[in-house]
């Protein structure tokens, strides 16, 4: 980690280690995934220390807060101690996790597509069972 006093937010990402490439974090921030201070933001915005970005990837939402700049990209524990996630963000994303493990999305198990015409006939054989 070096000393700087501001870095590009799309720089920041990908050495934090949200985003494989800097191209996927410029994509993201275009598509307002990732907020800076609760504003939308450029790929060329300057974050600093104690900044608050809000980052969506996927179903999942995180909250952080940046501690450290660095330019490089290191290993994971070293990106970890870039960023602080806050209270808040953790408890909604153990909140969503907890709710996931009882009611599951009935479309994420969902593998097939249209039934077939032998499920159809299996389903009304056995409608007619009752």
């Amino acid at each position: 980690m070096s000393t700087l006093d501001k870095l590009r937010i799309d720089k920041w990402l990908w050495a934090a280690r949200f985003y494989k490439t800097r191209s996927l974090a410029v994509d993201e921030i275009l598509k307002t995934r990732v907020l800076v201070n609760g504003q939308a933001c450029k790929p060329a915005r300057e974050v600093k220390v104690g900044d608050k970005i809000s980052i969506k990837q996927g179903n999942c939402e995180k909250e952080v807060i940046v501690n450290a700049l660095s330019s490089v990209r290191g290993p994971a524990p070293v990106a970890q101690l870039l960023y602080e996630e806050t209270p808040d963000s953790v408890m909604k994303r153990e909140m969503e996790k907890e709710r996931k493990r009882f009611a599951s999305e009935p479309a994420e198990s969902y593998t097939h597509g249209r039934p077939t015409k032998r499920d159809r006939r299996q389903l009304e054989n056995w409608r007619n069972m009752f």
